[in-house]
């Protein structure tokens, strides 16, 4: 404690006085403390300490609480906090998955930021795939924080002996040089059978939908024309690597596959790279990366854009004061030290510029200005934990018909979404 903390406190003799001071319960003098729910590794314990540090200095009415959570159960925690009646133990602020905020703003218990996002945050250069998730029926709950999305990391040296110069510009142009190094021993690609979040990207590039909603009722769309373009493509792209057919990308984990140094391509996060260089030093300096080819030159395909959004709850204790936080996260100062302390994309497009140095992310970026996510129905995560898409997916690529495939996927998913 600080001596001129101590002589402000002495010349304070009542009860209320000392309550001012911070030494009796109560907290007259005006400092609020607002609690911050973030997730564990979304950022930095450094980057935490700066801003935490920063932003009392800048506001001296303010303490931040800030507090790291699992990710793991953590939708019990958040539902049960928004759902508080009398605000006990709810945060002020929490960091969510940006494609949870639809259920969670389904139990009613979320702030609506519309006002805010319009008036002081320059909402219109947000990142669709982080933005449209945190929107519900027009109002904005989830302000983007930060992205993240696949982009193609490849081995520069398999491309040089196989004469390919740079990257391919169109899909056609990547099925091309995939078939190319595509021999031997050698992979063109490593993409699992039951990648579906890449096939999404596939779909969204080709006009179609892995659902459609109205009036809060949702149906499976794999089987529109456009939905099954995207599934060839994924088709002919997959069966030019050894990928497995009925497993995701994570059984086996296909860094491990890449680390071997006979596969040119892999769909994955540019982060992807430090698990490969770990397990195989000799292939540092050997990658690079770029966004998934679109269907013309000069425009990336779509993708799914995963990352973060921050909601404020209804029952926060500091809710105005919250929101200030949220701004000042979301704001051009700290998306910038975020994006180029964790290698994201900042929540806006306009600042991709920020991380024009770091190619991994210079290609998150580039892709993301195409991001989506999901559909934005609060029972989404019921079809991924039943995930009908996956078994779509292998039965497609096993030589199944892919309509009827897609047809039988799509009426599970529209059963999945029913509200009951």
């Amino acid at each position: 404690m600080n001596h001129r903390f101590l002589a402000g406190c002495t010349a304070l003799v009542s009860s209320l006085a000392l309550a001012g001071c911070g030494l009796l319960p109560g907290n007259s003098s005006g400092t609020k403390t607002v609690t911050v729910w973030l997730m564990k590794d979304s950022a930095t314990d450094e980057f935490i300490a700066r801003f935490k540090k920063a932003y009392e200095q800048e506001h001296g009415d303010i303490t931040l609480d800030i507090r790291i959570q699992e990710w793991a159960g953590i939708g019990g925690k958040v539902t049960a906090a928004l759902k508080s009646k009398d605000g006990k133990g709810v945060p002020d602020v929490i960091e969510v998955g940006n494609t949870q905020v639809a259920q969670y703003a389904d139990s009613g218990g979320l702030r609506d930021l519309t006002l805010e996002s319009l008036r002081d945050l320059d909402s219109k250069d947000w990142i669709a795939g982080l933005a449209d998730p945190g929107s519900i029926d027009g109002s904005q709950f989830g302000i983007p924080w930060y992205a993240a999305n696949r982009v193609v990391i490849y081995d520069k040296q398999l491309f040089a002996d196989a004469g390919i110069k740079h990257p391919p510009k169109t899909r056609a142009e990547w099925l091309q040089d995939t078939a190319k190094l595509n021999t031997g021993g050698r992979q063109g690609i490593y993409l699992a059978g039951q990648d579906w979040y890449t096939l999404a990207g596939f779909i969204w590039e080709e006009g179609g939908e892995l659902a459609e909603g109205s009036g809060g009722n949702w149906a499976g769309a794999l089987n529109s024309p456009a939905a099954l373009r995207g599934m060839e493509f994924y088709k002919q792209l997959q069966q030019l690597g050894r990928g497995p057919k009925s497993a995701d990308e994570a059984h086996p984990f296909q860094y491990k596959v890449f680390a071997n140094g006979n596969v040119a391509q892999l769909i994955a996060t540019p982060g992807t790279v430090k698990s490969i260089e770990q397990l195989n030093p000799e292939m540092k300096g050997r990658l690079g990366y770029f966004p998934m080819p679109g269907k013309r030159a000069g425009k990336p395909g779509a993708v799914f854009t995963g990352g973060s959004d921050l909601v404020v709850p209804d029952k926060a204790p500091e809710a105005a004061a919250g929101v200030k936080v949220v701004e000042a996260l979301a704001g051009e100062k700290w998306q910038t030290d975020l994006a180029r302390t964790m290698s994201y994309v900042p929540n806006k497009t306009t600042l991709a510029r920020v991380i024009a140095d770091d190619p991994g992310a210079a290609a998150m970026a580039a892709a993301a200005a195409r991001g989506r996510a999901t559909p934005n129905s609060p029972k989404w995560a019921a079809v991924e934990a039943d995930n009908p898409i996956k078994t779509y997916m292998t039965e497609v690529l096993i030589g199944a018909d892919p309509q009827k495939a897609a047809r039988t996927a799509s009426a599970r998913i529209t059963e999945l979404l029913a509200d009951f």
